[in-house]
């Protein structure tokens, strides 16, 4: 058994070996060639280097390119994240208290003032309370939805109830989603601000809440709401 084992060695280390020397003879024989060809070959050698040269430069400027954007984005994206904003996709992944937290974080960053969330089993139709910088009293109903779903008339109205128990000045609906049709219809017949989610990403990236007023019932992503909008304030 030992002697075959030693013999599977020994092959193997020949098997090495004739690699070994094939690969010096075919090294010995390209320097032959290049040495016998110098003359056609140097200037081809000479520009295969400097191409690669330039294309290693290139990668280079590049990866630095794409490393200082990077960190200039991560930089950015921190200190929005330090002054309060989150991106949608962020605000998407909250849970409900927290996206009520958040709303009451945007109040606060307006100038709202006795800001509190206040939702729960019993919140009778409110999420937040508080008061707008111009002192009148607002009641926020908040709604974490995905952008798929819409939010309904019967939620609006509650709203509206809520806004008549609390006898609040403004009532103001916010959500991630968008309004069905008659929801948003009754929210401005109602004086209702109807957050949804375009005016939201507006609040988040430093639009006042009191200004979202002008532009209430407006927008919602399709070129009906925009047509209208359009139309309506320009």
């Amino acid at each position: 058994m030992a002697v075959a084992r030693k013999g599977r060695i020994s092959a193997a280390r020949r098997r090495r070996q004739q690699r070994l020397k094939i690969g010096a003879t075919a090294g010995g024989l390209g320097l032959v060639v290049v040495v016998a060809f110098w003359s056609v070959i140097w200037p081809y050698l000479v520009g295969s280097l400097v191409l690669g040269g330039v294309a290693g430069g290139g990668w280079w400027l590049w990866r630095t390119d794409r490393f200082i954007r990077g960190g200039d984005r991560r930089w950015k994206h921190d200190e929005a994240v330090k002054a309060g904003h989150r991106t949608l996709a962020e605000v998407d992944a909250m849970t409900g208290p927290e996206f009520e937290d958040f709303v009451v974080g945007l109040c606060l960053q307006d100038g709202c003032t006795d800001v509190r969330r206040v939702g729960g089993s019993h919140d009778n139709g409110a999420d937040v309370r508080g008061c707008l910088p111009d002192g009148r009293s607002m009641v926020i109903q908040c709604k974490r939805y995905t952008p798929k779903k819409k939010i309904p008339s019967p939620e609006v109205r509650d709203l509206l109830g809520s806004k008549v128990h609390f006898k609040a000045d403004v009532a103001i609906f916010v959500t991630t989603t968008y309004f069905s049709g008659p929801a948003e219809r009754f929210a401005t017949e109602n004086g209702i601000l109807a957050v949804h989610r375009d005016h939201l990403g507006l609040w988040n990236n430093g639009a006042s809440l009191v200004s979202l007023g002008a532009v209430n019932g407006s927008g919602q992503g399709d070129r009906r709401h925009r047509a209208r909008w359009k139309e309506t304030y320009e």
